[in-house]
């Protein structure tokens, strides 16, 4: 018996020119706290945070070397904003397959004795970097993470917030951005008057129209929320809600579920 592959949503990565502003204010309006400062991300030239939202993880990375990609990518779309939508798969190998039959190029290869991933190249993908990841030695939802650190469950705070429930992109033209996505992912895209949606395990990706400015990229996060209107009352007394009324960190809006 063979069961049907599949790819969960477990970490999303923000781009910030200084990474203490958005960090205090994830803290202070929706109760997260750090559980790991990567220092393997320094090869890249670049220091990071990460969070846990339930079982998923909220990052925010910022340059700390010239000349760095995440650098050019916040020339590109001015200023922080969203990044990277990381999945965990069931089967690296299998995904990689799949991505070379696609002729998806592999834009960094990610190696480790408990761990398998890869990032594809943004120019084959558009909206973000994609990437596709295994824990080779514990696919629990609650289980180990790799980039997370050891522990990080301990760092959970539910109070607030408990999942990230999609990951939004936004584009000039949704549907051929959604469309590519879902030849990469093998989930079929769904319309409604609002998105273009392609399921994963356990959220969505969702496709709107760019109306910002800012062009093609990783938008918003949508989030499930306990307390959605207390933390909306501190992210305006933070002065964190943009002019639509969202909450607003990190050049990212976040909706709460």
């Amino acid at each position: 018996m063979t069961t049907k592959p599949w790819l969960r949503l477990r970490q999303i990565c923000l781009v910030a020119t200084d990474i203490e502003e958005p960090t205090a204010l994830l803290h202070e309006i929706f109760g997260l706290h750090v559980c790991h400062i990567d220092p393997a991300v320094g090869k890249f030239g670049l220091q990071n945070r990460l969070m846990p939202i339930g079982n998923q993880l909220l990052e925010i990375v910022a340059p700390v070397t010239p000349g760095t990609a995440a650098e050019r990518y916040l020339t590109r779309r001015s200023g922080d904003g969203g990044y990277m939508v990381i999945t965990q798969c069931d089967n690296y190998r299998a995904w990689r397959a799949r991505v070379d039959g696609l002729k998806v190029r592999v834009a960094h290869r990610l190696h480790y004795p408990d761990y398998d991933g890869m990032q594809l190249h943004p120019r084959d993908t558009g909206g973000a970097l994609l990437e596709i990841d295994q824990q080779l030695d514990d696919d629990d939802a609650d289980g180990n993470w790799h980039p997370a650190g050891p522990n990080w469950q301990r760092m959970r705070n539910t109070d607030t917030v408990e999942a990230i429930a999609a990951a939004e992109l936004q584009s000039p033209d949704p549907m051929r951005l959604a469309s590519r996505w879902s030849e990469i992912i093998g989930s079929p895209p769904v319309v409604s008057a609002h998105a273009i949606t392609l399921a994963l395990e356990n959220a969505e990706l969702r496709f709107v129209q760019a109306d910002d400015g800012r062009g093609e990229g990783l938008a918003a996060l949508h989030l499930k929320s306990n307390q959605a209107q207390a933390a909306l009352r501190r992210a305006q007394h933070l002065g964190a809600i943009d002019d639509r009324g969202t909450i607003y960190i990190c050049g990212t809006r976040f909706h709460l579920r």
